[in-house]
C-alpha cells in the first residue's frame, strides 16, 4: 500500500528531486561503532579505505570510528575520505566526566558527527538531547547526520507520523541558515544489527525518503528539503547496496557491519562511484 499518496505531493517535488540528485555526490559513511579492537587493526581498515576512497569522484566516504581512534587518523584525512564521530556534547568544554565537545572535535579535524543514532536513543537520548547535541554541532561548522527510524512497521502507515515526530523534535528551533550542513540517515530499528532478519525494500525506501523531504519541506522550505541528503542504513551490504541508491530515492548509505571488513566497504563505494538513479 502505497501511504504517501494521502498526502498532497505535487509532481514537480518529484522532477526536483530528479534533478538536484544527479548533481551531487553519493555520500557513503562507515560507522564502525565499537570496533575494531586494536589500534593497528583500526588503521589498517581506514588506509585501506581511504585509498580506495580517494580514487573516486562522485563519493564522499566518511569513517565514523571510536572516539579512541580519531586523534590517529586526524592528519591522514583528504576531501574525499573524511572523518567523523558518533556522538558529541552540547557543551564546549566544563565538567561533564567521560563526554566529548564539538570543539575538541573540530580541532581533531572532524567534519562530521552522528547524532540521534537507535543504539544512543535505546540509551536514554531524548529528541530534546539530540537536538542541543545538533544545535551545538552545527555551530562548530560540524555536518551533522540525524538518524530517524521506526522500531516496527505497521501496515497503517503509523509509523510515519512517528519518523514525521522525530524529525521535527530534533530540528526544532534550528537556524534554517545552519540546516546547510544536515544531513539525515532513515535506519529502521527493525533492519539495524546483527540480530536484523532483512534490510527495507528500495521501492518501500523510496516512498520513505519521498515523505521525509515532504516533512522537510512543510516544515523549513522546499529549498531546505532538497538540498537535505538522505542516506539510508541498515543490513546494507555490498549486495544490496546498488539497489537502494539506484531505486530507493536516497543521496547516499550509513554502512555499520559491512564497514568493518575494508575490502567489502570499498566495493560498496565504488558502487556508489558507478552507479545511477533510475529514471
Amino acid at each position: 500500500m502505497c501511504f504517501i499518496s494521502i498526502y498532497s505531493y505535487h509532481l514537480y517535488l518529484l522532477v526536483y528531486w530528479y534533478l538536484y540528485h544527479m548533481k551531487i555526490k553519493r555520500i557513503i559513511v562507515a560507522n564502525w561503532k565499537m570496533n575494531p579492537r586494536t589500534t593497528q587493526e583500526a588503521r589498517k581498515n581506514f588506509l585501506h579505505v581511504k585509498k580506495t576512497a580517494e580514487k573516486l569522484t562522485k563519493v564522499q566516504t566518511v569513517i565514523t570510528p571510536p572516539f579512541i581512534f580519531l586523534e590517529s587518523f586526524s592528519k591522514e584525512t583528504s576531501r574525499r575520505c573524511a572523518l567523523g564521530a558518533q556522538d558529541v556534547f552540547w557543551k564546549k568544554e566544563g565538567s561533564y566526566t567521560g563526554e566529548i565537545s564539538p570543539a575538541q572535535l573540530y580541532d581533531l579535524n572532524v567534519t562530521h558527527v552522528i547524532l540521534g543514532h537507535s543504539e544512543r536513543r535505546r540509551l536514554g537520548e531524548s529528541d530534546e538531547i539530540i537536538r542541543d547535541k545538533i544545535k551545538a554541532a552545527l555551530e562548530y561548522r560540524l555536518n551533522v547526520i540525524l538518524c530517524i527510524g521506526e522500531s516496527e512497521r505497521d501496515t497503517e502507515g503509523h509509523y510515519l507520523a512517528f519518523l514525521k515526530n522525530e524529525i521535527k523534535k530534533s530540528l526544532e528551533r534550528i537556524p534554517k541558515k545552519q540546516l546547510a550542513r544536515l544531513i539525515v540517515a532513515y535506519e529502521p530499528i527493525w533492519a539495524v544489527g546483527a540480530k536484523a532478519k532483512f534490510a527495507d525494500t528500495p521501492e518501500s525506501l523510496f516512498e520513505t525518503s519521498i515523505f521525509i523531504r515532504k516533512i522537510l519541506s512543510d516544515t523549513f522550505s522546499k529549498k531546505i528539503a532538497f538540498q537535505v541528503p538522505i542516506l539510508y542504513g541498515g543490513s546494507v551490504t555490498e549486495h544490496n547496496a546498488e539497489n537502494f541508491l539506484k531505486n530507493g530515492g536516497v543521496d547516499g548509505l550509513l554502512v555499520g557491519r559491512a564497514s568493518l571488513d575494508f575490502k567489502e566497504f570499498s566495493k560498496i563505494l565504488k558502487i556508489a562511484q558507478n552507479v545511477e538513479c533510475a529514471t
